[in-house]
């Protein structure tokens, strides 16, 4: 590219990024699309390159131990790559149920959205739920229909499955020719032509009015995949509104492709498709005004802490969506949390737990920024200005267990590793106002178990969980004396979060109920915003 065409303004570079996430149910083969959406935009070289170092044989993206040893993922990764003009930056999003927090954070820092559906099971549990928060936050989304090479519903009946029950018009972008061992690829609309499965980089064009022929399709397709596929491309014309932009943008309708990530077929149209319609980054709220990417200082939000990215050195590594300017390495941002400045001396870019260090970055870019425990989950740095974006909460925990300690020596050390943990999002830990014994809360078993082990790998400390008597937590707020004297009359049932902030225990729905009741003018909250 000629220097004078490269942008430079915070508003031409943001217009470049496209920032997304995948959201899928597990094993709808969201890890192998990961992969070669990275193939395809040159970010890794060999499908299964995720075997280079050693025995790992999982994607790229799952670079934890036990995401790993169980073949899930469980945190979100960041990768970055260059494809059609544009910068794209994956954020690789926990399918498992158990860490829709972490889900849930890491969709506050994108702008778009790819939805895997498995051709055989359509939309599942926990697709369902990722959509709905996406359609919290507007997120728009493109459909990516995978595994049509094993054996699949018919189409038509996926199409009315997204419309009916996530209340989302569609608009086939591509259209599947045979499924199972007879997929013989898909009609591309736009361009008029069959990509043949065994042929990906070709088109086929046929003679289409505005469909192809049957009997031109049937040569390279078969009769019976040719004569099925025109049928459905008909009723689809019918039942189907014309892709628009404005509609997609607002969450309204959805594109629909089609493929096989295992067969890296439909990757690269699904890339072309995002690079043409999804949006770049967006204006960002905040509790005192909109900020636009455009503007010229710099500023931007912490949607994710990992901890001991590095075991071996305790490192702690604050995930920064950038909202707008030129971000320079060096540069030192204002914390307003703290009201103290920041000097970022090694900003990061990452590639799942490969780094390299960053000398400029622009809205909608992740940045990684090593610190010691100076930032949190929804901080906001800027370049001056005291801002605080909004939108990253804190959900009520749905299982609350006490940690038992093998060893009490180790009380201190256990306690670092827990508020490490909870600072990342693994958990939320609360300290009761009596008694010594640590309340960890979490929204599946799953988390549990992830904590466990990562006490046990990164801290030396074996743990253990038995039961504690409460169902759920609320955040209690509201006037000072009033809690002044409910913290008094309560503490048996009061635990603090890591910020300090009162929590109250609860038995059951019926002292939950009775104590709001009893206490009117308090609120009790199952969300807490962490700005």
């Amino acid at each position: 590219m000629d220097d004078a065409s490269v942008p430079t303004t915070a508003a031409e570079q943001a217009a470049r990024r496209r920032t997304f996430a995948i959201i899928s149910h597990p094993d709808a083969g969201k890890t192998t699309l990961t992969e070669k959406l990275l193939l395809a935009g040159r970010a890794i070289h060999l499908a299964g390159e995720v075997r280079a170092k050693g025995e790992r044989r999982r994607a790229r993206s799952d670079w934890m131990k036990i995401e790993q040893q169980r073949g899930i993922s469980v945190s979100t990764s960041v990768m970055t790559f260059d494809f059609g003009g544009c910068t794209f930056n994956l954020l690789d999003t926990p399918g498992h149920e158990d860490f829709s927090e972490d889900t849930y954070r890491t969709l506050t820092a994108v702008d778009s959205a790819i939805m895997v559906l498995d051709a055989a099971k359509g939309i599942e549990a926990q697709t369902r739920k990722l959509f709905e928060v996406c359609r919290l936050r507007d997120v728009p989304i493109v459909t990516f229909v995978n595994k049509m090479d094993r054996e699949a519903r018919d189409p038509l009946e996926l199409m009315d499955e997204i419309a009916s029950e996530l209340a989302l018009d569609t608009t086939p972008m591509m259209w599947p020719v045979g499924m199972g061992r007879n997929f013989k690829g898909c009609w591309h609309f736009a361009e008029q032509a069959l990509i043949h499965v065994d042929h990906p980089d070709e088109r086929f064009r046929l003679q289409a009015n505005p469909l192809p022929d049957p009997a031109a399709l049937a040569e390279l397709a078969g009769g019976d995949n040719a004569e099925h596929a025109v049928e459905g491309m008909e009723l689809v014309a019918e039942a189907c509104p014309p892709f628009a932009l404005e509609s997609y943008r607002e969450g309204h309708l959805t594109p629909v492709y089609f493929g096989s990530a295992l067969r890296n077929f439909g990757i690269r149209e699904l890339l072309e498709g995002l690079a043409a319609v999804a949006p770049s980054p967006r204006p960002q709220p905040s509790t005192s005004r909109t900020v636009e990417p455009g503007e010229s200082r710099v500023s931007g939000f912490v949607f994710k802490v990992q901890a001991n990215m590095d075991p071996k050195h305790r490192d702690r590594v604050a995930f920064m969506r950038l909202v707008s300017g030129r971000f320079k390495r060096g540069m030192k941002l204002k914390q307003p949390r703290t009201g103290k400045p920041m000097t970022i001396s090694a900003p990061i870019f990452f590639f799942a737990d490969d780094r390299d260090v960053v000398d400029e970055a622009w809205p909608g870019d992740i940045v990684g920024v090593p610190n010691h425990g100076v930032l949190r989950v929804g901080d906001t740095l800027s370049e001056g200005e005291d801002i605080r974006f909004t939108g990253i909460p804190n959900f009520a925990p749905e299982i609350l267990q006490r940690v038992r300690l093998d060893d009490p020596m180790k009380q201190k050390h256990l306690r670092r590793a827990l508020e490490d943990l909870a600072e990342e999002g693994v958990t939320q830990v609360f300290k009761p106002m009596i008694g010594a014994q640590w309340v960890v809360g979490v929204v599946g078993q799953l988390q549990l178990d992830v904590l466990a082990t990562r006490i046990d790998a990164e801290y030396g400390i074996k743990i253990g969980f038995e039961p504690a008597p409460y169902v759920t937590a609320r955040w209690v707020g509201g006037d000072k004396r009033e809690l002044e004297r409910f913290v008094d009359a309560k503490k048996s049932v009061l635990a603090e979060d890591r910020d300090g902030a009162p929590v109250f225990l609860a038995r059951n729905a019926f002292d939950l109920n009775r104590t709001q009741e009893e206490w009117p003018e308090l609120r009790f909250s199952a969300t807490r915003e962490r700005a």
